[in-house]
């Protein structure tokens, strides 16, 4: 049996950290994602059953968007 070192292993817990879900992530780096994403003036963040839910502007239009535990940001139809 194989045991091993510890650089496979923090290498191992960075790629799991890297792949964290989005209930994870901190407010700011929701934002910071959502953002990056290509959507402005994110507001009314609020963690609910399908994910965390958030409001922003994209091309001039509102839009709601939920991000779910994969981090996967999907735009929701009112």
């Amino acid at each position: 049996m194989r045991i091993p070192n510890i650089s496979q292993v923090a290498a191992l817990l960075a790629l799991v950290a890297g792949l964290s879900p989005a209930h994870a992530l901190t407010q700011e780096e929701l934002v910071a994602k959502i953002q990056a994403a290509g959507y402005s003036q994110v507001r009314d963040i609020k963690s609910t059953a399908e994910g965390t839910t958030a409001k922003a502007m994209k091309n001039g239009k509102e839009v709601r968007l939920v991000v779910d535990s994969g981090g996967r940001i999907k735009e929701q139809q009112d």
